[in-house]
Parts: structure tokens; sequence; C-alpha cells
């Protein structure tokens, strides 16, 4: 009889304290997912996208005016379908165009073969701890250092009170029409043959968010010197591209410096402006 008394006793104080239990982790089981939402607030946050979202239509980027300046043999054309499919233009290849899309023109003339590219390249991180400008910004630096620029001359002064910007275009399509450039042989430079220092290839501070240029003058035996000038800047998480060539038709001539490069900033500032709008 003592043991049969004795039994409930235990009973109702194993019900106690696993009630207690209960309450007890109730309240820990609270504080616990309370903690959660702190948690996920350490999360790194996502790196913004670029401004740029699509690219313009590369062909129809650049006017005709600035056509017949880079190009001045179009003017030379006659034949009217001629003329109009050289003001045209060939779109290159590309797979996506939504990121990469380019354009190039051809034109002989008496004087010279002139060719133009513009390449547009919109940069998409995918790291989402790196933004699509910081992106850009490293395929540029890579572009830049690939060029091989030569160090600044201690006598180089700056260029931007002297750079040229997209109302210029006109007064230099009327001296293109009239003189091109392959009838001048490096004019610029002084009579010792070597490049004036503000024409050297060189970083440019008024285009876009960076810049540069670059000029190269390529041989092949006697034949007559090839001069190709880069103009290259970002804005945002978009990459431009101009690469102007010009081959004169006669032995031994040099196309002129200053004016290829004048003409190929000039559309550079025309593309940016355009890009800035």
């Amino acid at each position: 009889m003592q043991r049969k008394a004795y039994v409930p006793g235990v009973a109702a104080l194993l019900v106690a304290l696993l009630a207690a239990g209960c309450t007890s982790g109730s309240d820990t089981g609270g504080t616990e997912d309370n903690s959660n939402p702190g948690d996920a607030g350490t999360a790194s946050p996502v790196a913004e996208p670029g401004r740029y979202r699509t690219l313009p239509e590369p062909c129809g980027a650049v006017s005709q005016d600035t056509l017949d300046t880079l190009l001045p043999g179009i003017q030379q054309l006659t034949d009217e379908d001629q003329r109009e499919k050289a003001y045209e233009g060939t779109p290159t290849t590309t797979f996506d165009i939504d990121r990469k899309v380019g354009c190039q023109w051809k034109v002989e003339s008496a004087d010279a073969t002139d060719h133009l590219l513009v390449d547009l390249e919109r940069v998409v991180s995918y790291d989402n701890s790196v933004s699509d400008d910081n992106q850009a910004q490293a395929l540029f630096a890579q572009a830049q250092t690939a060029a091989h620029l030569p160090e600044p001359s201690e006598s180089a002064t700056s260029d931007v009170s002297s750079s040229p910007t997209p109302g210029d275009a006109a007064s230099a399509s009327a001296t293109a029409s009239s003189s091109p450039s392959s009838s001048s042989s490096s004019s610029a430079s002084p009579s010792d043959g070597s490049t004036p220092a503000d024409l050297q290839p060189r970083v440019l501070d008024d285009l876009g968010e960076e810049a540069f240029l670059n000029d190269v003058v390529s041989s092949s035996g006697s034949t007559a010197r090839q001069r190709t000038v880069t103009v290259a800047f970002r804005t945002s998480n978009v990459i431009v591209t101009v690469e102007y060539e010009e081959q004169p038709t006669t032995i031994g001539t040099t196309p002129d410096s200053k004016e290829m490069q004048d003409r190929a900033r000039n559309l550079a500032a025309e593309l940016a402006e355009a890009l800035a709008g």
C-alpha cells in the first residue's frame, strides 16, 4: 500500500518538471528565431550595375559629314549606289548586340585607302562583389597596357586646350574635303624626324572617364607608310574604340599624324557626347 501511494507522487513531480522544461524551451526557441534576421543582415551587398543596359547601332552612330572627313574617297565616288553603300558601312560579327557591336568602313581614292573601325563594348560583371564599372575599368587598364604607351616626356604639355570638340567636326570636314591627309607627309613633325611631344601616344584627360591615344606607323619595304591612330575611352561600363588607318598610294609618303589624330578624336568626342545624352 505504501508503494502505491509513492508512485503517484513521483508521477506528479515528473509532470511538473516536464511542464517547466517545455516552457523554457519555448522561450529559448523564441530567442534563436529572433537572431536569424540579424545573421541575414551581415551578407555582403550586391555591387551596383553599370549605367548602360544597351548599345547604340554602330553603323548609324557616325554622321555622314564625319565620314566625309575621315574617308575623303567617298566624295570621289561617282556611282550613287557605291557611295550609298560606302556610307552604310559593314557591321562587325557579334553574338550579342547588347554586349558588343561594331562597324567598319573602307574607301579607296586616288590618294589613299582609308579604313575606319568603331567598336563599342558594354561590360557586365558576373561577380556580385564587383560592379560593372569596376570590371570595365579593369578591362580598359589591360587595353591601355597592351598599347605600350611611352612615358610622357618632361617637355610634354597638357593638350586639353587644343583638344577637339564635336563642334570642330564641321570645320575639319571642309578642310579635309579639299586636302586629303595623304597629301601631306608628317608636316607636323620637326625637321629631325622626331614626333612632337603633344603627338606622341598618350593618355587623354578630356574624353570620357578615362582615355588614351595610340599612333603607329608601319611600312613594308619601299612602299608607302601606313599610319594607324587608335582612340579608346571608357564611360561607365562602356568601352569605345575608334581605329583609323590610312595607306597612301604614293611610295615614300607618310600620312600626317596631327590631321589623323584630330579626325579620330573628333569622332570619339561625338560618340562620347551621344552616349552622355
